[in-house]
């Protein structure tokens, strides 16, 4: 399936229940967000610049998922992070890694910063594969408190944003 990134926009909060309110596709995550939490995602994410895509079917333009990228401190510095999500009917095509490898162009052209990260769980084997597709450079695993009352274990994953491609 192609796929192409679109901003976020007022009227993708059933996007949002979808992909952050849903048991399965929070497992690694923490569980699903409250109604509340969805609402606040939603108004965050359609903020001009949030850095936050739908990720849309080219064929028929309905949402398959979400992708973005933010700055986040990190071990001292100031890098980007990543992160995606696809809708399980369209998971095991390669959306989340045409997706991210979007992303990480629109990233790249911004300039902003070399460096990009990706935090996966250390079991979620789809996310994982992701990163090692995309020519991510496995770190190390971190303890993470996300979201907040909720540890997991992380793989960190770094992208040279500088490196030709």
């Amino acid at each position: 399936m192609d796929v192409r990134l679109e901003p976020w926009a007022a009227g993708d909060l059933d996007l949002v229940r979808r992909l952050n309110g849903d048991p399965a596709m929070m497992e690694h995550l923490g569980g699903p967000e409250s109604e509340a939490q969805l609402v606040h995602r939603q108004a965050r994410y359609e903020r001009p610049g949030s850095g936050m895509y739908k990720v849309l079917g080219v064929a028929d333009g309905r949402p398959v998922g979400s992708v973005g990228f933010w700055e986040r401190e990190w071990l001292g510095d100031t890098v980007l992070e990543t992160g995606w999500s696809v809708l399980p009917e369209f998971q095991g095509r390669g959306i989340a890694t045409r997706a991210t490898a979007m992303a990480m162009d629109l990233a790249r052209a911004q300039g902003a910063r070399r460096w990009v990260h990706a935090f996966p769980g250390v079991a979620n084997a789809a996310s994982n594969a992701v990163c090692r597709r995309l020519g991510f450079e496995l770190l190390q695993a971190h303890d993470f408190e996300y979201p907040k009352g909720h540890w997991m274990r992380c793989n960190d994953w770094r992208l040279d944003l500088e490196a030709s491609r």
